[in-house]
């Protein structure tokens, strides 16, 4: 083991991470293992670097007074261009070698200072979980200070070039330091467009890779058929597995496929009306963002009007429970034509458009997470319209037609009181998602998966046929309950949507604005990409209190059901499955991310998801 060179609390010259520029900094602790130094910069930034490179103080000095004793003439002219910048000194002319050699030192010093400008932006380049659909991410909590990044490509050129010559005392003639500047700030930038166009491959495949997603292609629509036809049986046992299947050609109806279409356009036109505000996103690759339009909660209550209309002219929505399995095969199978189409058009975008978690090269992998990041059609931008509307507000149709259908099959004049439950809180979840629509603009759906067969599935099939299980298990299962039942069932629903919301909005206001001084009593560890890791508040109890929220809500949609089967409760499972997972990639990328910065945030907070648990 070699033994370290550097003790705690030494003050040296570390250098900054792929640059060639040196700051002053302080040893914190050396890992054995690894060893690598954990330094300290002035400004509070902690990273690790290796024994190269990092100098002692007395190096430099000892270069700096070599190079100002060589020659006392030249001490005393350098002080004189110190003072008159580009004017050569009276009484004294430089050889023609030192004016080539001064020249060569120059250039060398403006190329090495792009190099540096040039990693500095490739490190603090912004890279972007979704709390159930529509508002997580990773929930490190992050400060976003994209634009001051821009900012800096733009100015840190000249203010650097500058530095460095003032270090060196390196000061050409006034004209030639005009040109030289001009030049290497041009290459400068067009080396930030080439860097920029260029999309890495993704490296680290989910979902076990080509052949895992491959499998979840035709696994995930088996099992939303599967929870289907279980709940249709009169005793929804696992030890009835399999169910009897219906004939192929009673899965099909052309007029059920033409409701779906009907549905998924009505949405679409809510969409593009000019209602709402406008806002951006998040900054791209290329650091240009993209404008939404929010007015999903405003297609919501359109969709609302619609729905009474057609109850007050006696349509009958239970329509919707009798072809349920139909409706189901309609959305999968438009779901699987959107995806083919999704995927063709990629091929032909830019490669800054393309997602970085879709990008492998794979066919069935990129397909199934999504090639292109923000697939649009003019300003109608697919991802962003299927994550939130068809989906989402068709959830809380089909609940409503579930009651309605629970009253006509059971001749009941008021819907059970399990029913209620069931409904109140699933549409408590929906409007509070439709009501923060910007918050899912920061969320790893939009900012870095693209769009491919698993939001497009997720969001039309999933969501609305899998999410109101236990409505539609409750037509054909009646369960009674209590009303203290019902009010203890409710006082859980309302502490987890309590935990889910204030945590949510804790996030998403120190996002926007970190000097708000109504968040003045929040404490952050700062991190080297500028942004900063929550450790107050929910983020200091556990690394993901949204996740918690949800499960706690997710257990109180079930609770009506009774405990009968455990079918109703497939959705506590699957979530908690799914939020162990999504916690696995947060864990990685953010320890990918803010290095030792992630490391002191899970000493302060140990737990991820349940306190004293996990």
């Amino acid at each position: 083991m070699p033994n370290r060179r550097f003790a705690d609390g030494e003050v040296v010259m570390g250098r900054w991470p792929g640059s060639v520029l040196y700051y002053e900094v302080q040893v914190t602790s050396y890992d054995d293992v690894s060893h690598l130094y954990t330094v300290k910069y002035k400004d509070g930034t902690e990273l690790a670097l290796k024994e190269s490179d990092i100098r002692s103080q007395s190096s430099f000095k000892h270069r700096k007074s070599q190079s100002s004793s060589s020659s006392p003439s030249r001490r005393s002219t350098s002080r004189s261009r110190s003072r008159s910048p580009g004017r050569p000194a009276k009484g004294r002319r430089r050889s023609s070698s030192q004016s080539r050699e001064h020249k060569d030192d120059k250039k060398k010093t403006i190329q090495e200072t792009n190099l540096a400008l040039l990693v500095l932006v490739c490190l603090f380049k912004p890279s972007e979980n979704n709390t159930r659909r529509y508002n997580g991410e990773p929930d490190s909590t992050e400060r976003n200070d994209t634009s001051c990044i821009i900012l800096e490509q733009k100015l840190k050129p000249d203010l650097e070039i500058e530095r460095v010559l003032e270090q060196y005392s390196l000061h050409p003639r006034k004209e030639e330091k005009k040109k030289e500047e001009r030049h290497s700030e041009k290459k400068f930038f067009e080396a930030i467009k080439t860097i920029e166009k260029a999309s890495p491959k993704t490296k680290e495949l989910e979902f076990g890779g080509r052949i895992g997603t491959f499998m979840l292609i035709f696994f995930l629509p088996a099992t939303v058929f599967y929870l289907l036809l279980m709940c249709k049986q009169d005793d929804p046992s696992l030890m009835n597995f399999p169910p009897p299947l219906p004939a192929l050609e009673s899965l099909w109806e052309a007029r059920v496929f033409g409701v779906f279409l009907l549905w998924f356009f009505l949405q679409a036109l809510f969409y593009l009306l000019p209602i709402g505000k406008v806002v951006e996103g998040l900054p791209l690759s290329n650091g240009r963002k993209l404008q939404y339009r929010i007015n999903g909660f405003y297609a919501f209550i359109l969709t609302a009007a619609a729905i009474g209309a057609l109850l007050y002219f006696q349509f009958e929505l239970h329509y919707l429970y009798d072809h349920f399995m139909q409706f189901a095969v309609s959305a999968a199978a438009f779901s699987m034509v959107l995806s083919i189409y999704l995927y063709i058009r990629s091929l032909k975008a830019p490669e800054e458009e393309l997602a970085p978690g879709g990008n492998s090269g794979y066919f069935v992998y990129d397909f199934f997470t999504g090639h292109e990041l923000n697939p649009r059609i003019g300003s109608f931008d697919l991802k962003y319209f299927c994550e939130l509307r068809p989906g989402l507000i068709g959830w809380v149709v089909i609940n409503l037609a579930m009651l309605l259908a629970e009253m006509k099959i059971h001749n009941q004049s008021m819907p059970s009181l399990s029913m209620i439950l069931v409904n109140s809180f699933q549409l408590l979840y929906v409007v509070d998602a439709l009501w923060n629509e910007e918050a899912i603009l920061t969320t790893m759906d939009i900012t870095h998966d693209g769009f491919g067969f698993m939001l497009a599935f997720g969001d039309l099939v999933w969501v609305p046929f899998v999410y109101s299980l236990q409505a539609f298990y409750l037509v054909g299962h009646p369960t009674a309950i209590s009303w203290p039942v019902a009010a203890a069932i409710t006082i859980l629903n309302c502490i987890g949507y309590y935990i889910f919301r204030s945590a949510n909005s804790q996030k998403n206001n120190f996002r926007r604005n970190p000097a708000d001084p109504k968040l003045s009593y929040l404490k952050f560890i700062p991190t080297a990409t500028g942004k900063g890791l929550l450790v107050t508040g929910w983020w200091g109890f556990v690394r993901h209190p949204n996740y918690l929220g949800d499960i706690i809500m997710a257990l109180a949609w079930s609770l009506p059901c009774g405990f009968n089967h455990i079918l109703p409760y497939f959705y506590v499972i699957y979530f908690i499955c799914l939020l162990v997972h999504r916690e696995a990639r947060d864990e990685h990328h953010c320890k990918q991310k803010y290095g030792v910065a992630w490391e002191r945030y899970c000493q302060r907070v140990p737990y991820r998801i349940f306190p004293y648990i996990y």
